[in-house]
């Protein structure tokens, strides 16, 4: 099985290439000229997408074929008092190169909306702020030029008192999405509420690929025993990502692979929270598993210390090979091939 790493938004090992640069409403409400506090945005915006572009050519440099981008490329984008502006005009060209470099080069690249996209909430409102949050991260990649194929990925949301009830919610609100947003999704597995079966079912009523976090998953299994989660849950899981090459008409498994996110423990009294690094052994036993069904996975890393916690778990996986490693064969700076368990 061929596995590809990928990291989050920020680069430790470039200089002066945030990708999250940003301005506060309160700051932006004393400047006095509301033009050119929103011509202030828009550079803004276009100096975080000029970064976003640098971190893909390191990607590209370190043989890196996966990305997620910063949700907070466009400022108070989404602002309840700047619902007049659309910065996306002025920032068409700066889009459109980020766009044709990942392209260009094969790099997956991806968004992770934040807790304001919530489907499952009871609250008209909420759910209204939800879609628009949506709508924005929908834009970011029609201005960069990029296909159904490239996903933002969401969490089902809160349980509000009653799961079973916050799950039906959640799929009759999101299936109330117009197709435009609806296939730009994945859904992941959470934390605390919705574990990987409950995540699972929904993503198929639903009609959109899941993904799998591991590290979710063993703080939150509920009572998913591994035997359900290799056997029962991964393949159901994988077909979600079939289903959806067929709906896009790719023919080869390796051009959108099932999604998994991988990250460590913070620590023994915050288990939920990442770690700086990643421990390579939970993950080689779960790619190890699942090699026995799956040809290609792409895993992102949600490791605090991001491109330097990708680098150091490749070293890692080259140190394990070395010493004779059952199974791994390091292919080159973001990519190992795994052998099944017998």
């Amino acid at each position: 099985m061929i596995v590809r790493l990928g990291f989050v938004a920020m680069s430790l090992q470039l200089e002066n290439a945030s990708p999250s640069k940003t301005m506060t409403f309160a700051s932006f409400s004393k400047l006095g000229d509301r033009e050119a506090g929103i011509r202030k945005l828009e550079r803004i915006a276009e100096e975080n997408l000029r970064s976003s572009l640098r971190i893909l050519k390191h990607c590209k440099a370190s043989g890196i074929q996966m990305y997620r981008f910063s949700s907070k490329l466009i400022p108070l984008a989404t602002h309840e008092e700047l619902a007049d502006w659309d910065p996306f005009a002025a920032l068409k060209r700066a889009f459109r190169e980020v766009g044709e470099y990942a392209d260009k080069h094969g790099i997956r690249v991806s968004f992770h909306p934040d807790h304001f996209c919530v489907f499952s909430t009871p609250r008209p409102e909420v759910l209204a702020k939800s879609e628009l949050d949506l709508i924005n991260h929908v834009r970011m990649l029609e201005a960069m030029e990029l296909g159904e194929a490239t996903k933002c990925n969401i969490h089902i949301g809160g349980a509000y008192g009653d799961k079973v009830v916050a799950g039906e919610r959640f799929v009759r609100q999101f299936g109330a999405l117009p197709p435009r947003l609806k296939h730009r999704i994945t859904l992941e597995n959470d934390d605390k509420t919705f574990n990987a079966r409950e995540t699972l079912d929904a993503a198929e009523q639903a009609g959109v690929p899941m993904v799998l976090d591991i590290h979710h998953h063993a703080v939150n299994s509920g009572d998913i025993d591994d035997e359900e989660l290799y056997n029962g849950l991964w393949p159901r899981i994988v077909r979600t990502w079939d289903k959806e090459r067929g709906r896009l008409g790719l023919t080869d498994a390796g051009q959108l692979p099932p999604k998994i996110h991988a990250s460590s423990p913070k620590s023994l009294s915050d288990p939920r929270g990442h770690a700086d690094y990643l421990e390579a052994e939970p993950l080689l036993r779960f790619l190890r598993h699942a090699a026995r069904t799956t040809e290609h996975v792409d895993c992102m890393l949600e490791a605090k210390s991001k491109d330097e916690a990708l680098f150091k778990l490749m070293a890692d996986f080259k140190q394990l090979e070395a010493e004779g490693g059952e199974g791994i064969r390091v292919l080159d700076g973001g990519r190992i091939e795994i052998s099944a368990v017998d």
